[in-house]
């Protein structure tokens, strides 16, 4: 699946995410700030889709009690089951009977 969205596409749809997350709580942009400790321009500026850092995206996310979001975006790595398909696997041989 391709997505034809733009990275400022990407930035105002998550803007409006936090900004409903927030006002779902019930608490003002100033109060977010104070909680997550950046400042109030920082949660303007993420909530109208003007971005901010990636520390301070980590520090409203943990204020709005959301960090789950975050592994969603990197997952753990693990091997998939084709991959352990074409694993190499050491050779068996078969025992030789004996006695016969």
């Amino acid at each position: 699946m391709v997505d034809s969205k733009t990275p400022a596409e990407w930035e105002v749809e998550l803007g409006q995410q936090l900004r409903d997350l927030r006002l779902r709580q019930n608490i003002d942009q100033q109060r977010l700030a104070e909680q997550a400790g950046v400042a109030l321009n920082v949660v303007k500026r993420l909530e109208s889709g003007k971005g901010t850092t990636v520390t301070s995206l980590i520090k409203i996310l943990r204020a709005l009690g959301r960090v789950e979001w975050l592994n969603t975006l990197a997952p753990t790595v693990s091997i998939s089951p084709l991959q352990l398909l074409h694993a190499k696997q050491p050779r068996r041989r078969a025992s030789r009977s004996r006695g016969v």
